[in-house]
């Protein structure tokens, strides 16, 4: 591929750091992999779904539990009168132990419920899949984005400190050719008027660049200095991998993660109205209990005695009448499915839409960046032209300036243009389900080749 020269280094300000080797977007993502805290809470989201499945084959697994007394009472039987001699006797305090374990086991043999819920997991886990997959492409857009937005404001100030350097040498040669008598005093005045506004603007530049620092300091946990930009541009740009909008479209109506979430959530919700019907259903289990209690009954008699029991069985249970409780729950799962779905179709249409959008965006980018590159030469002739006009007395100070002016506009405008490209080429890969880290390094080739 042919590039045209285009010098747009992103280490403004930073002469004082050349020997420092630039970071490029790939370097950026991969800090921002393991600083970004937004990311970090999707995966953590994600482990925490992972659970799902466990939880929900539990319902499958028996249930034991063992539970153990031990009891120790003191008995005092009172006072007790002999019938012969009157006297009343006091036999004492009598201490009564007891005390057993029981160990029960539930194996469920058919709940619906628990069936289910089982499947309902598993859609919960495909729909926690599909939210990180999307939380990752979200990163790789929060990334680029606020990358570009930092190019994007290094380049303004890059313009406006040429342009203020431009104005600062054309305002000492309007002063010295009023001095001569050369050039009225108009020509001073405008020149120190731009001048003055430049600096302005300067400020305002570098307030916005020290902004857009901190947006990408919030992903990566660290201010960046040093950023690698687009040094040339290229004449033939990247073919697009679908050639037509109706594939791009297509293709996101497969692909599309947060579709696919989307989706998921229905199927849920579905299940979710089948789990709560399930309640009508009724339940067998497999019961088994061993028990061995002492001291039994010893508190009344006196003296306990020892029991051992073993059982086991089917215990089947019929729900008969709730109340119209679970009729109720049935209805309410029913109209949140219908909600559900209507969000799908909702974000059907919006992804349709903005898959799109975001071609247009793509090919329009196209056409504008090479519009661009064409103004560029076309500005820089006619600064050309211009310089030479005021050096032979056709053209004035204020044209040069302008010309000028029209020059870095359209460098600025070009490497923006350029940026807004890559980033819609980001956006039309994720809204086709496509954007990973390829993706990401295809566009990282482009910057730094």
């Amino acid at each position: 591929m042919k590039f045209m020269p285009f010098v747009w280094v992103a280490c403004i300000g930073m002469l004082s750091h050349a020997t420092l080797q630039a970071a490029d977007l790939m370097n950026i993502y991969q800090e921002a992999l393991t600083q970004d805290a937004q990311f970090k809470s999707a995966r953590a989201a994600y482990e925490a779904a992972q659970e799902k499945i466990p939880q929900g084959r539990a319902g499958f697994l028996p249930n034991i539990t063992l539970s153990g007394t031990r009891q120790v009472q003191e008995v005092d039987a009172g006072k007790i009168v002999n019938s012969t001699t009157g006297l009343a006797i006091n036999p004492g305090a009598n201490i009564v132990q007891s005390g057993g374990i029981t160990i029960s086991a539930t194996q469920p043999i058919f709940r619906m419920q628990n069936i289910v819920i089982y499947q309902q997991a598993k859609i919960e886990v495909s729909k926690a899949e599909s939210q990180f997959i999307t939380a990752g492409q979200d990163l790789i857009l929060r990334v680029a984005q606020a990358y570009f937005d930092v190019l994007d404001a290094q380049i303004d100030v890059e313009v406006i400190e040429t342009q203020k350097n431009a104005i600062l040498r054309q305002l000492e040669q309007a002063r010295r050719n009023f001095e001569v008598g050369v050039s009225t005093i108009v020509d001073t005045n405008e020149a120190q008027a731009r001048y003055d506004l430049t600096l302005s603007q300067e400020i305002a530049a570098r307030n916005a660049l020290e902004i857009k620092k901190r947006a990408l300091q919030g992903i990566i946990d660290r201010l960046p200095e040093n950023l690698s930009g687009a040094r040339e541009i290229a004449n033939n740009l990247a073919t697009l991998k679908y050639g037509s909008m109706d594939e791009w479209v297509r293709t996101a109506e497969e692909k599309n993660f947060t579709l696919k979430a989307q989706q998921a959530a229905y199927e849920s919700a579905h299940q979710n109205v089948k789990r709560i019907w399930a309640q009508h259903y009724p339940t067998l289990d497999l019961v088994a209990q061993y028990s061995n209690q002492i001291g039994v009954g010893a508190a009344v008699t006196g003296r306990g005695i020892d029991l051992t029991s073993q059982s086991i069985g089917l215990q089947l249970n019929v729900p008969l009448f709730q109340g119209f409780s679970v009729q109720s729950q049935v209805r309410e799962a029913m109209a949140l499915q219908n909600k559900v779905l209507h969000d799908l179709e909702n974000t059907r249409r919006n992804i349709t839409i903005q898959t799109r959008q975001q071609y247009l965006n793509v090919t329009n980018g196209i056409a504008q960046v090479k519009a661009l590159k064409q103004a560029l030469v076309s500005s820089q002739s006619q600064l050309d032209s211009t310089i030479l006009g005021q050096q032979v007395g056709v053209r004035t100070e204020v044209d040069v300036l302008n010309a000028q002016q029209q020059l870095y506009a359209a460098k600025r405008d070009l490497a923006k243009a350029y940026h807004s490209y890559l980033m819609s080429r980001l956006r039309l890969s994720a809204e086709a389900g496509e954007l990973d880290e390829d993706a990401l390094i295809q566009i990282n080739a482009m910057l730094i080749k």
